[in-house]
């Protein structure tokens, strides 16, 4: 990657090099485990021009996207977290017409068409959107660009709101996909996107979220810029918690946007506290990466040596990436669970570390769950108190390794 993909300025900085690894939700097959596997560079860098933070576009997402192994429906506390977004925005807005890009499963939009607003999905995935019309959702199945929203708008009518939840760090075409944002909404309408926030990712050493579906790595004012590269305007920000902290941008075409919230000069603000429009503002992130890695080796080696059992819960895109960055075997970890069947009797991939259904936990009673979605750490901290039972404990790796008795 010699230039930014949002400005095309050619001066990048060097944010933190996690070396090479497959793409994160290639899960292997039991057959493929003697088959060689593509690792790819994962170094972030930021640009001095515009400060969007960005990896090189090696993969693109029809390798990736055309089937996935995510189904947000398995995550009970998302299912939740939309349904809130849903009876928000159908009591603020009214809409007569929501459209949801990366629409998954149906998460979000089953509960749209619970409240009687028609809606369509656009989803790539082949298998997880079949899941979304099995649950009666409609759901177009492509990659949104320019030509594809414009489509989605002449046969639909334009979209009185636009929901693009996690996808926008997914697209190496920012301001293609950006386009196709502006060519499904009205006029008058609105685009909500949520996104994790460059912020919290540095403060907090969430380096694990840094993989190869994730393009780019917004804070409010280079998700602004991008925003504008489609002619939407930025109008206000919420600070989310989801994904260890997240924001919630709204924008509208910039005709019909009016003056941004006081939310956004508080964001911006923070960004700049935070020294994010600066190169020190990333100094020390790749040194307290490398101590997140010690830390979580020393654990697990001092576990093995003293005869004590680790398993893993989840099979995460992020969790794929902290295995591989730690080095981390079947040695160090027997195994990991999962709620989604799809990736039982696979293995993660590069670490080849089995991943298994959730009720192998209570079958073999490990001294201690490494937890590798720690993003919902309330949700899984309830989900797996029966660990107690037998004395055993979870482990969090981020923001730095806790071990909760």
């Amino acid at each position: 990657m010699t230039r930014c993909r949002l400005c095309g300025s050619a001066e990048l900085a060097s944010v933190v090099d996690l070396g090479a690894t497959p793409p994160c939700e290639l899960f292997l097959t039991r057959e493929r485990l003697d088959e060689p596997e593509l690792t790819y560079p994962l170094h972030l860098r930021v640009c001095t021009n515009c400060w969007l933070a960005q990896i090189p576009p090696l993969i693109q997402p029809e390798e990736t996207f055309t089937e996935y192994a995510y189904f947000s429906s398995f995550s009970t506390s998302w299912v939740e977290h939309a349904r809130e977004f849903v009876d928000a925005a159908v009591d603020r807005f009214a809409p007569g017409f929501v459209v949801e890009v990366a629409s998954n499963d149906g998460y979000l939009l089953q509960h749209v068409a619970g409240r009687g607003v028609r809606c369509l999905g656009i989803e790539p995935s082949a298998n997880v959107g079949q899941a979304a019309r099995d649950k009666g959702i409609a759901t177009r199945t492509a990659f949104l660009d320019p030509e594809t929203g414009a489509a989605v708008r002449a046969e639909h009518g334009p979209a009185d709101l636009v929901v693009a939840n996690n996808v926008y760090a997914h697209i190496p075409d920012v301001v293609g996909f950006t386009q196709g944002l502006r060519a499904l909404v009205a006029d008058d309408g609105w685009v909500s996107i949520e996104v994790q926030h460059l912020l919290t990712l540095v403060e907090l050493n969430q380096y694990d979220t840094i993989y190869h579906e994730h393009f780019q790595y917004y804070t409010v004012a280079s998700a602004r810029r991008a925003l504008a590269t489609g002619g939407l305007a930025l109008v206000d920000v919420e600070l989310l918690p989801t994904h260890g902290g997240s924001i919630r941008l709204w924008a509208r075409p910039e005709e019909a946007a009016g003056e941004p919230t006081e939310r956004v000069a508080d964001v911006l603000a923070r960004e700049k506290g935070a020294g994010l429009d600066e190169l020190a503002g990333y100094a020390e992130f790749a040194a307290r990466v490398a101590k997140v890695r010690r830390d979580l080796l020393r654990f697990l080696i001092d576990a093995a040596e003293a005869g004590k059992t680790v398993a893993g819960y989840g099979a995460p895109g992020k969790g794929n990436t902290l295995l591989n960055h730690c080095g981390i075997r079947e040695d160090l970890l027997a195994y990991t669970v999962d709620r989604n069947p799809y990736k039982h009797g696979r293995f993660t991939p590069g670490t080849r570390i089995p991943i298994l259904p959730p009720e192998r936990l209570a079958e073999d009673r490990p001294d201690y769950v490494l937890v590798l979605p720690w993003n919902l750490r309330e949700e899984l901290t309830e989900q797996l108190s029966y660990v107690r039972e037998w004395g055993g404990q979870l482990v969090f790796p981020i923001p730095s390794l806790e071990i909760v008795p």
